[in-house]
């Protein structure tokens, strides 16, 4: 899947999950909108949501995420297994041009659009055009720095802004504890 248009990044650390995200949209090589949200707090605000795709695909795999937070009382561990099992049992799901990360206080997972549901092996990830600037920069800050996961999210977003075209200087930044 190759996702063009936009860095989401999240980090855990010290008991806060912090997820940020650029706000340019782009329609081929033209800068459409500077101003969109993908990162949103969801279920009363204890779970955090960024997506980078295709919006309108992102926001279908969202609402089922939704469905399922809420049938199974914000159990983001359950949630995640069934999303993905709706695309094992092959109910006609369609495969969708998106992946969104996920998290809560205490859990962490990217949700592709194809219905493979990934738990990292380390407290920070990212997705999107230019998640590999912002992963390298989140890597090495988390593992060398005592900063704080929003102040790690925020620097790994202006990195990624700085190298990738899809990325824009403009950060929406949600945090839970």
């Amino acid at each position: 899947m190759d996702i063009k248009g936009t860095t989401i990044v999240a980090v855990r650390r010290d008991g806060k999950t912090v997820i940020g995200g650029d706000s340019q949209a782009t329609l081929g090589d033209m800068v459409f909108k500077n101003d969109v949200i993908k990162v949103r707090k969801i279920y009363g605000g204890k779970i955090i949501v960024g997506f980078a795709g295709t919006v309108s695909d992102a926001f279908t795999l969202f609402r089922k995420v939704e469905e399922f937070l809420n049938k199974y009382s914000g159990n983001l561990s359950r949630t995640v297994a069934e999303v993905a099992k709706i695309y094992q049992s092959g109910n006609g799901v369609a495969k969708l041009d998106a992946v969104l990360i996920i998290a809560s206080k205490d859990a962490l997972f990217l949700i592709m659009g194809d219905g493979n549901v990934v738990a990292p092996t380390v407290n920070y990830v990212s997705i999107g055009s230019g998640s590999n600037f912002a992963l390298g920069a989140a890597d090495a800050l988390y593992n060398n720095t005592n900063l704080s996961a929003r102040e790690i999210v925020e620097k790994s977003l202006q990195v990624a802004s700085e190298y990738c075209i899809y990325t824009n200087d403009k950060f929406h930044i949600e945090e839970v504890e």
